[in-house]
């Protein structure tokens, strides 16, 4: 029932119509407000009210302005570090230890053998050119010498470079459509405007002579000038073999492009190599770690993890904490950490696949995939390496402050290193997204990478084109934007910064005994086995136990938006937040005073239109009483004539004022109404 009164007093409250008008609220709204300056405009001489009117629009110009910038600095979501050291006991890290060669040369040999006379065979034609053994040796497998070349690029006429063939005496010119690249680190290719063309990059275009400015080995190894030194050695990639479609990548020394050739070409014949094969052509666990000890207690072997690395061939992890607990370090200090002695069996090493002579390791988190290429460091045979360890923990705030991610769960890419059950990391979610643009563009998955399901590695058997599709998809800039825009950094890490000393092992007084205990206890032999160039000797341990931790926070908050948007308004206009509810009151106020005025405006509208259509007044109800009750009385229309012949009315009794029945608004409704209507 109360509702029902509430609506209807509404309703006489919206049909009454407003009760004053804009001008009327404004001078209301000036007089009772709390803000300065609007009291004044309505209370001062013409003069003053001008100048005050002038004051408060450009103080409130300025806290408006003001408050767009303090929102948008909010919504920038920016964010502070801040650094805090802390003493705790931590987990000791995981350790990946490898041989900087992947496999035994006595083992692999038989796979690489043809690849070796190939590149003995090159080699003696680009030294020694005159004493060429060919004829003496077996004739050379020039089919897979042509499946990704070496050539000769003779720039002796700038204008007219000339490619030399090795193995063959024809001589190509170098046209308007061969791209000729120049690669000063070996590393980073940078491709020609045709083979950017055919992966959707910007072109680049080189000048024939900007682009040949390195040197390789003369063709005479004799007394030659500087202008004879004009040749440059390079990798020949052709998108199919006999394709004109190729390019040509130099460098800067000849013993670049020589350990690039031989990279490219052994992979593809290692790819199609079992993985148990390449496991067991790799350096045991057994054969290379000879002792082990953490802290006081004595490991071995066993209690390292071994993965296959395509870098690195066998790998061995300690501490990984797959199956096992993590350890924790009890102390700082070299007593309390890590010690390995390793034999790396520099004497089997591959020639021409592996330059640097030493063990690859890197520390990183338990359960995380170990990236030695782009993260580990060398140790250095003969040497023993102290290696003390600080930790830095990284916290950064997820969205809408940062594009990082928990577990890589929101990540559009797939992790092809979720096979080895490991945690997300960015250098994975690299790797997985060029493997899969890899085998999108070329057809086939490269070797170092794991694959997706249902796809092989490449070779230049069944994908003669890859090492040309490889080496121009590594070069696109697009392609490698792309996976840096999908991949996303984790939010929480843990990095581990190295203090790194070296000295030579064992000493010369102590190394006669320590190597024959060492060749006993692997080979059961009293004869030394061993020798300075195949042993390491490593120490690994926390430097100080005080670990950094770097943080990230909000650099704004609502609670600072509140109070520097308040701070702005009480500073220009004296104002509060109650200002604002009289502010908000005013602006309901003008609103409802709108709806009126347009409900009225309605109204009349509907009123006219009924005029239009009845153009005399309507007839009163005591009108329309006496016409059904009182025959001889009949309304006339003003200033009617009466017409010839016909006689006047008969009088009658007058009508009763039945005007008190006609309905009236409910604004002119007495309070007694009001109390029988209650």
């Amino acid at each position: 029932m109360n509702l029902k009164k509430y609506l209807v007093r509404a309703l006489h409250r919206l049909q009454k119509g407003p009760g004053y008008t804009y001008k009327e609220l404004l001078v209301w709204y000036c007089d009772n407000t709390n803000t300065h300056g609007p009291k004044r405009i309505i209370k001062e001489g013409p003069k003053k009210k001008l100048m005050w009117f002038f004051l408060t629009l450009l103080f409130a110009s300025l806290v408006f302005w003001q408050w767009g910038i303090l929102i948008n600095t909010y919504l920038s979501y920016n964010v502070t570090s801040s650094l805090s050291i802390g003493f705790k006991t931590m987990k000791f890290p995981a350790v990946t230890v490898c041989n900087a060669n992947p496999f035994k040369y006595s083992e692999v040999k038989p796979l690489l053998k043809e690849l070796d006379r190939l590149i003995e065979a090159a080699l003696e034609r680009i030294l020694q050119p005159g004493n060429s053994s060919e004829d003496e040796s077996p004739p050379l497998d020039l089919e897979l010498w042509n499946q990704i070349p070496l050539v000769l690029i003779d720039e002796h006429d700038k204008d007219n470079p000339v490619i030399l063939d090795i193995f063959e005496t024809n001589q190509t010119a170098v046209g308007n459509d061969t791209n000729v690249n120049n690669d000063i680190a070996g590393d980073n290719e940078t491709m020609g405007n045709k083979t950017m063309n055919d992966f959707g990059a910007k072109p680049t275009v080189w000048s024939q002579t900007t682009a040949w400015n390195q040197t390789a080995a003369p063709p005479a190894p004799g007394n030659t000038t500087s202008e004879e030194k004009k040749y440059k050695l390079a990798v020949k990639l052709c998108s199919h073999q006999g394709s004109d479609n190729c390019t040509y990548r130099n460098f800067s020394s000849a013993a670049q492009a020589v350990t690039e050739w031989y990279i490219l070409q052994s992979t593809s014949i290692l790819s199609k190599v079992p993985l148990h094969e390449r496991i067991r052509m790799g350096y045991q666990a057994e054969d290379m770690i000879l002792a082990c000890l953490y802290g006081a207690e004595p490991c071995n072997y066993k209690n390292f993890t071994q993965i296959y690395h395509p870098d690195h061939g066998n790998c061995y992890i300690f501490n990984w904490g797959m199956d096992e607990e993590a350890l924790n370090s009890s102390n700082p200090g070299a007593e309390f950490g890590l010690k390995l002695i390793l034999d790396i069996s520099q004497q089997d090493y591959i020639p021409y696949l592996s330059s640097a002579a030493g063990a690859r390791l890197m520390l990183h988190q338990q359960k995380s995939f170990p990236f030695l290429k782009d993260q580990g460091i060398y140790a250095m045979a003969g040497t023993e390496t102290s290696i003390g360890v600080l930790v830095d923990e990284l916290e950064r705030m997820g969205y809408p402050y940062s594009d990082c991610t928990m577990n890589g769960s929101d990540v559009p890419v797939k992790n092809l290193y979720s096979q080895y059950n490991t945690s997300y990391s960015i250098q994975a979610c690299l790797r997985s997204c060029f493997q899969n643009h890899m085998v999108e563009i070329c057809g086939c998955g490269h070797y170092m990478f794991p694959l997706p399901e249902g796809v092989t590695y490449c070779n230049n058997e069944d994908n003669p084109g890859w090492a040309y599709c490889y080496s121009s998809l590594r070069s696109s800039i697009k392609q490698r934007q792309i996976c840096i825009d999908s991949c996303k950094e984790t939010c929480n890490d843990t990095q581990y910064k190295m203090t790194i000393s070296m000295a030579d092992w064992p000493s010369e007084a102590s190394e006669d005994w320590i190597f024959h205990i060492l060749s006993y206890e692997r080979d059961m032999s009293t004869n030394v086995t061993l020798d300075r160039n195949g042993v390491i000797k490593l120490n690994i341990y926390f430097q100080e136990y005080n670990y950094r931790t770097i943080s990230e926070s909000a650099a704004t908050t609502i609670v600072w938006l509140l109070s520097s948007l308040g701070g702005q308004f009480g500073f220009w206009m004296g104002g509060s937040v109650l200002c604002l509810i009289e502010f908000g009151e005013i602006i309901i106020d003008s609103v409802w005073i709108t709806i009126i005025n347009i409900i009225g405006w309605c109204k009349g509208l509907k009123q006219r239109r009924a005029r239009a259509r009845y153009p005399d007044a309507p007839p009163t109800v005591s009108e329309l009483v006496e016409a059904h009750t009182n025959l001889g009385f009949q309304h006339e229309a003003p200033g009617a004539v009466p017409r010839a012949g016909e006689l006047p009315p008969e009088p009658g009794t007058p009508p009763p004022n039945y005007d008190s029945l006609r309905v009236r608004p409910p604004d002119t409704l007495g309070p007694d109404s009001n109390r029988d209507t209650e």
